[in-house]
């Protein structure tokens, strides 16, 4: 499935593949695995599949396997990375960092065989740093919520050019306030 390609609602998806292409994450700490719905630097939705074979259920917890939290807080700021990173012609020699997590709540258990729909959605952007709010549903039920702030930096090892900010009619588009 290509960038451009659309549901009935102009809204773009991505399959793993083309997350992967946004994301420098992979097995095992890959956390979303399909993009339903992006409207460009404001909002995203996607899915997570939460599967017994994941590494983490081995010892949280023996006999009563549960997705740790930290994991769910990840998937969202995953979710928000690959609607961010979109944005960046340069994403390759970049990498989005957490700079903070705010009022993070777990509300339900996430067992083998859940399906994680994750919501994320855009309060601040600047060139370099973002502020997102996201939720966690299993079955329509909050599992998690969180507000995380993220920044963009250079990639150990990659040019040394600054981060190239996205098209200055998009920046137009949020406000310019401190995240």
């Amino acid at each position: 499935m290509s960038e451009a390609s659309t549901t009935p609602s102009n809204a773009q998806v991505m399959d793993i593949q083309e997350i992967m292409r946004f994301l420098p994450h992979r097995f095992p700490f890959l956390l979303i695995d399909r993009v339903l719905e992006i409207e460009p630097r404001q909002r995203i939705v996607c899915l997570k599949n939460v599967t017994a074979t994941e590494p983490h259920f081995q010892g949280h917890f023996p006999d009563y396997p549960l997705m740790p939290g930290v994991l769910m807080v990840e998937a969202i700021a995953q979710a928000g990375g690959a609607l961010l990173l979109r944005e960046y012609p340069n994403r390759d020699n970049m990498l989005m960092v957490f700079t903070g997590i705010d009022d993070a709540k777990f509300r339900k258990p996430v067992v083998p065989g859940d399906q994680l729909r994750i919501e994320v959605t855009v309060i601040n952007w600047r060139s370099r740093a973002v502020k997102m709010r996201g939720v966690a549903t299993v079955d329509g039920k909050i599992a998690c919520e969180a507000t995380v702030t993220c920044q963009i930096v250079p990639r150990p090892g990659a040019a040394k050019a600054a981060p190239a900010a996205p098209a200055e009619e998009a920046a137009s588009a949020l406000p310019e306030a401190a995240v």
